[in-house]
């Protein structure tokens, strides 16, 4: 599983012309929010999903090295199976690496659930469908998780 992490001020993600889920941290009291940008692979698990999500609740990128469970910082959840792209060959990315839907689409569903069940306040993107993500990246600050 790979997560591409940005710290955020604020994100949303829309579908169409609907906003499907949005975080807002200074409205929920936090000075900062992230943005998880989840890719999952063949060999990925339901363990590795929570084990991800725990680390990404508890990674000190926030104000003073605090995490998200120290501030109660909102997160963002959007699959993105590009996240395993293989450009070492030609011009067209190979996709191979990224688990096909019917697997990705629980494993991301499980990391956002682990999330939750960890405290954490959750939104989501809609899983397959072509979306506009919206984020100002505070910072900048963005890290890759792998798991």
């Amino acid at each position: 599983m790979r997560v591409l992490v940005q710290r955020v001020n604020s994100a949303r993600v829309e579908v169409g012309d609907e906003v499907v889920g949005s975080i807002d941290p200074a409205a929920a009291g936090a000075p900062h929010g992230l943005l998880a940008l989840v890719g999952v692979t063949h060999s990925d698990t339901a363990d590795t999903a929570k084990t991800v999500a725990d680390k990404l609740f508890r990674l000190r990128i926030l104000d003073g090295e605090r995490s998200a469970a120290d501030l109660g910082a909102p997160i963002l959840v959007v699959s993105q199976f590009t996240l395993y792209a293989d450009t070492a060959k030609g011009r067209r990315p190979s996709w191979s690496a990224a688990a096909p839907g019917p697997v990705a689409e629980p494993l991301v569903e499980t990391f956002a659930e682990s999330l939750r069940t960890l405290g954490a306040t959750v939104a989501t993107g809609r899983f397959g469908a072509h979306m506009r993500v919206e984020l100002v990246n505070d910072g900048p600050v963005t890290i890759l998780l792998e798991g």
